[in-house]
């Protein structure tokens, strides 16, 4: 007799929201992780006393409502912070201001604002028809399935209620890069970059990559589907993590927390259960993995384990990774020239021209440190003045783009691009140096130390037409189930992808209820 009908390793936002809707539906789940916190990527921690970080994700912005509703997780105590604009700072203080379809500022001009709005639309429309397949498991073309058959219909309905223009805008551009798209859109050159930089953030790709135009419809699809904007986690992404696990233990699934999975066991030919680091084993009909691909193949279950095409898949999926995050403690709210105190609240951005944000791509190529970066900046206690102490504040920044391993090692590294990128900071906000009271830098390596990440890629997985929809995380592993009998994905490598969006945990859980696999 099985301890569980399902045993789910990783009790990350995706794990998570597998289990609530497995154990809404009678099942008995146990949720694993060696991390103490709930979360995953939408967790919290104090990185130094009275300052409490987001400490991956920041910003909240493509997480489906229709999860929100179904698990009720307001009731569950998750509260957003009001819809953020962005805004791109620029050396001359007259910064770009992106609010919506409205654009504003930086001497931007009136067939640009124009454009801008045209280019919403066109995104929206894109992400209305993409929102048939990320709510859906990912159709296979050859098999004669039903389900697969009938999610097709429906996209060629929505295919043909897009107009003759738009159509052809979607079969044209999803295949070229964001930088073409831009220069065909706008001529304002920080327009360009700043609305690039939603297609590269989370990635190792620069605006002329390949499969950006994907990345950035991918973002705008979360978009859709969040309704909220971009926002901030009232008490931070851990309150978002802790939602969850509440919601899950509320419907009966139990989390195990601090103990890590070390492998995953099989018997014959089918999963059977988990070995726990203590030694310990629980039995289970199926294994649920919201480990990356990699992690759940290669060191959970063993390349031994499976056929060598699998094995050989698993070794080239890749999982590169550019980001890193700073965080500062402040002894109080720094002053960014040209914005009121009130625009401190906002998503503030420092983009370079997009072919400066290639240069900078350039060196990370080579394990090389860059001498310019790309900033996403929050400065959280604006408005939830709760994460620190008294009169000081946080601020937090996602970085682009920092290497895995530079030659230098990050013991000499570190210290230096800290510098460095204090520096960059003062540019637009002087004196921010003197009021750091602690600082942290947050690489790609360390990613992959502490929430098991490989290669630090917070998408589980590059984010590319060759490893998406129906060939996500590779042929053999899609739509949920692996080719081992008794393991299913249900995080960010498996369909539709990365970002705090929470679909592959819900369509996982869909699709092996719809199986009967429990």
């Amino acid at each position: 007799m099985t301890d569980y009908d399902a045993v789910i390793i990783g009790a990350g936002h995706n794990g998570l929201i597998c289990a609530s809707y497995l154990a809404k539906a009678g099942k008995h789940v146990m949720v694993i992780d060696g991390r103490t916190e709930p979360g995953g990527c939408a967790s919290s921690r104090e990185f130094t006393p009275g300052f409490n970080v987001s400490d991956c994700a920041q910003w909240l912005s493509q997480f489906d409502q229709s999860i929100v509703k179904d698990l009720d997780l307001k009731g569950a105590g998750l509260s957003l912070g009001k819809a953020k604009a962005t805004i791109s700072l620029q050396p001359d203080a007259d910064h770009l201001i992106l609010d919506g379809d409205q654009v504003s500022g930086a001497g931007v001009d009136p067939v640009d604002q124009a454009a801008y709005r045209d280019f919403r639309e066109m995104v929206r429309s894109f992400a209305k028809l993409m929102t048939t397949l990320y709510r859906n498991r990912p159709p296979k073309l050859v098999e004669q399935n039903w389900t697969d058959r009938f999610t097709l219909m429906k996209l060629g309905l929505k295919l043909k209620m897009l107009s003759r223009e738009r159509l052809r805008d979607l079969m044209r551009v999803v295949m070229i890069n964001i930088y073409d798209v831009m220069n065909e859109h706008f001529s304002h050159p920080a327009l360009k970059s700043t609305i690039a930089l939603d297609a590269v953030t989370g990635t190792n790709m620069g605006p002329r990559s390949p499969n950006t135009v994907y990345s950035y419809l991918h973002r705008a699809t979360g978009e859709h589907l969040g309704q909220t904007g971009t926002t901030q986690v009232i008490g931070g992404m851990g309150a978002l993590g802790k939602a969850l696990a509440t919601t899950a233990e509320k419907h009966g699934a139990t989390l195990k927390l601090g103990t890590a999975v070390s492998a995953i066991d099989k018997t014959g030919d089918r999963v059977t259960g988990v070995t726990l680091a203590s030694g310990e084993t629980v039995s289970a009909k199926i294994v649920i993995s919201n480990a990356d691909p990699t992690t759940t193949f290669r060191d959970l279950l063993g390349y031994h384990q499976m056929e060598a095409g699998m094995a050989k898949r698993t070794e080239h999926y890749r999982s590169r990774s550019g980001t890193a995050k700073l965080h500062l403690a402040l002894s109080a709210l720094p002053t960014f020239t040209g914005l009121t105190e009130a625009q401190l609240s906002e998503r503030l951005v420092i983009t370079p021209s997009m072919d400066s944000m290639e240069t900078a791509l350039n060196p990370m190529k080579y394990r090389e440190l860059s001498s310019g970066h790309i900033f996403d900046i929050s400065i959280p206690t604006v408005e939830d003045p709760g994460l620190a102490p008294v009169g000081e504040h946080m601020l937090t920044a996602i970085v682009h783009y920092v290497p895995f391993a530079p030659d230098i090692g990050w013991e000499a590294g570190k210290p230096r691009l800290l510098n460095q990128l204090l520096e960059e900071l003062e540019a637009y906000a002087p004196g921010i140096g003197a009021l750091v009271k602690a600082s942290e830098l947050v690489v790609p390596s360390d990613f992959e130390a502490s929430h098991g990440m490989t290669g630090g890629n917070w998408h589980h997985g590059e984010l590319s037409i060759d490893q998406a929809l129906m060939m996500r995380p590779f042929p053999g592993s899609t739509q949920y189930a692996t080719a081992v009998d008794g393991l299913y994905l249900c995080g960010a490598g498996a369909h539709p992808g990365g970002s705090i969006q929470g679909l592959p945990g819900r369509n996982a859980a869909k699709e092996i209820l719809k199986r009967g696999a429990l």
